[in-house]
């Protein structure tokens, strides 16, 4: 399996494309808010002869949605998310208008998920834990094959994701990261939904928020 990273959009989000052995790949975050970052998007796809056949959210703020409708454009998929953001899905336009930015009104969720539930990416077993705190319906992606996981904005190196925005609660993720986080390997590889990967180990150790 191979896991890429691309940074979209003026608020610099990961998105990330979870393949497979046969080329079959998850678009994790779509975060392209250009016609010209999907098309950076579409090319590394077919340079690399990919296929996407699931579109996975860890939550739905704008920032992570921006690229939504073009993968539903242009592959057919809606989202799996959990049903506890679909309020940041229906409010995305308004908070968009607030950081001065515009996006077309984002597809619904397609398929409902929630902690405890098994996602297939081709050969990929990805298991979704429930995160909440830095929104309502957080979830995080761990592949344990892969010894990896992809956080969102619920764990980032060195930080936490913010807490002030409607659905945050600051003791929830803490609560939520201890609980479901930290238990996994300390070699468990951190893909946040911002800035560079880490480990679960030195976020145990080192991370101001947690120790």
């Amino acid at each position: 399996m191979k896991i890429h990273r691309l940074v979209f959009s003026p608020i610099e989000v990961n998105t990330y494309i979870l393949a497979d052995e046969n080329g079959d790949c998850a678009v994790i975050d779509c975060g392209c808010y250009t016609d010209e970052e999907f098309d950076e998007l579409k090319t590394f796809i077919n340079e690399n002869e990919l296929k996407p056949v699931k579109l996975l959210n860890t939550h739905l703020h704008l920032d992570h949605i921006f690229g939504n409708h073009y993968v539903l454009e242009e592959y057919g998929l809606k989202t799996h998310a959990a049903r506890e953001d679909e309020m940041n899905l229906l409010s995305a336009g308004q908070h968009a208008e607030m950081f001065g930015l515009n996006m077309p009104e984002p597809p619904g969720i397609g398929t409902f998920i929630s902690g405890g539930q098994e996602i297939e990416v081709g050969k990929i077993r990805l298991l979704c834990l429930f995160i909440p705190g830095h929104t309502a319906g957080s979830i995080a992606f761990y592949c344990e094959e892969g010894d990896f996981i992809f956080t969102g904005d619920a764990l980032f190196a060195g930080s936490i994701g913010r807490t002030d925005l409607p659905g945050g609660d600051y003791n929830t993720l803490i609560r939520s990261i201890k609980t479901n986080l930290l238990n996994l390997p300390d070699s468990t590889v951190v893909y946040p939904g911002h800035g560079p990967e880490t480990k679960i180990g030195v976020e145990r150790k080192t991370n101001p928020f947690l120790t």
